[in-house]
């Protein structure tokens, strides 16, 4: 496959065309090859940033009881569901 050409890329781009296209949906989440994993379809991830040891813990505890580490959330947030009287639903 041919590389696009930086040249090309520099041109003008014409703003009246882009503007009165359509807009596009965004694209959903997919892996690199553009195929989405069948478990993830109709699912959005959910992020957050934690310490280095408080990801250290959540792999060991993942390790020790075999569990991945989206297992591991899916309690934690199922638990969190039931203190605030909500349906499990993670």
């Amino acid at each position: 496959m041919k590389k696009p050409s930086l040249a090309e890329a520099m041109k003008p781009i014409d703003t009246r065309a882009a503007l009165s296209a359509p807009m596009a949906e965004p694209p959903a989440h997919r892996a690199a090859n553009g195929h989405q994993q069948p478990g993830r379809a109709g699912k959005k991830p959910l992020i957050g940033y934690f310490s280095p040891e408080c990801m250290k813990q959540v792999k060991q505890i993942g390790l020790d009881r075999d569990k991945t580490q989206q297992d591991l959330l899916a309690e934690a947030l199922n638990d969190l569901f039931t203190k605030y009287g909500k349906p499990t639903i993670a």
